[in-house]
């Protein structure tokens, strides 16, 4: 049995957090933004998916940058004043939802792109024989 003391709560409770870090994963089927802490906890995503997009129209730019204002929207109100940009992939969503921050009024420290280039990569498949 728990005593009233040692009662557990969740994490769920809105944290303020004056500088955080925003990581744009944009593939080439959906953009999803994540805005996590300095420790890497995340705080709120959003994706082109969860904005009402559906099908093809998630891979756009439209839908790239609607999902990047909703997450900067609730980022905000939580009170995030300067952010780091963290991008990764090579989808068309990212310019845009980086355009989007940019007009936001949060200030930038940096912007770096995490996108994983392979040194040799796989081994690309056989030729084809016709």
């Amino acid at each position: 049995m728990l005593n009233n003391s040692n009662k557990i709560r969740s994490r769920k409770g809105k944290r303020n957090v004056q500088k955080g870090v925003i990581h744009i994963q944009a593939s080439f089927n959906n953009t999803i933004i994540t805005v996590t802490d300095v420790r890497g906890q995340v705080i709120l995503w959003c994706s082109a998916g969860a904005c009402g997009f559906k099908g093809t129209r998630k891979s756009t730019p439209f839908a790239a940058q609607a999902a990047a204002e909703t997450a900067i929207r609730a980022s905000i109100d939580r009170g995030m004043k300067q952010v780091e940009v963290m991008m990764n992939g090579p989808g068309p969503g990212r310019d845009t939802a980086l355009r989007a921050i940019r007009r936001s009024g949060i200030v930038i420290i940096f912007v770096r792109d995490v996108t994983p280039m392979p040194y040799n990569g796989c081994r690309p498949p056989r030729k084809r024989r016709v």
